[in-house]
């Protein structure tokens, strides 16, 4: 285990699955996991699918991602074709690619940001059901299934699946024992 923490980053873009963006980093940081929610635009606030008003921790233009541990990328219509249509977040997951970095995403985020950048060629991802035949598309392979996890990469459908998805990059990060206390914290079952 690394004994120095890196920080995780969420991309938060308007019209993000709010759920899945809160949930996640709820989840994260009662593991002591340091994630830094991140705006894309010009405004910390970020208005939801639902629209709820999310304030995040920093603007995409004032973060460096090169030494971070997950990227995040949540869903949400039209959340995740926002996250897609930003080069600054498109230019950093591609980055975080190249040098095998860890990628977790949910919802519509594994078919429209990832896919198409080419970050799911040759593996197994889940992700909004109806949404999958992108993952096939660009190489990957669409399993539907609540959680799939693959070296570096975990994925999941959406917002009914937050926390379990949460749990798995919390197992990834800090291992079985965090995973079970958070989820059992959290009254996650099936974990």
């Amino acid at each position: 285990m690394n004994m120095t923490a890196k920080t995780s980053y969420i991309f938060l873009a308007p019209g993000v699955e709010e759920v899945e963006a809160t949930a996640t980093v709820d989840a994260l940081r009662r593991a002591s996991i340091d994630v830094v929610t991140v705006a894309v635009g010009d405004n910390l606030q970020v208005k939801g699918a639902t629209g709820q008003t999310i304030v995040a921790d920093s603007l995409i233009s004032k973060v460096n991602t090169s030494d971070a541990d997950w990227l995040i990328i949540p869903g949400g219509d039209p959340g995740a074709q926002n996250l897609a249509a930003n080069s600054d977040v498109r230019n950093k997951i591609l980055e975080h690619a190249k040098k095998n970095g860890r990628i977790a995403s949910i919802c519509a985020g594994p078919a429209v940001v990832l896919a198409p950048l080419g970050v799911l060629k040759w593996k197994k991802a889940t992700c909004y059901p109806g949404l999958g035949d992108a993952i096939n598309a660009n190489g990957g392979e669409y399993v539907k299934q609540t959680v799939v996890i693959e070296p570096g990469l975990i994925t999941s459908e959406g917002p009914g699946t937050t926390l379990p998805f949460a749990i798995e990059i919390i197992r990834a990060t800090k291992g079985q024992n965090a995973a079970d206390a958070v989820a059992s914290g959290m009254l996650v079952s099936g974990n």
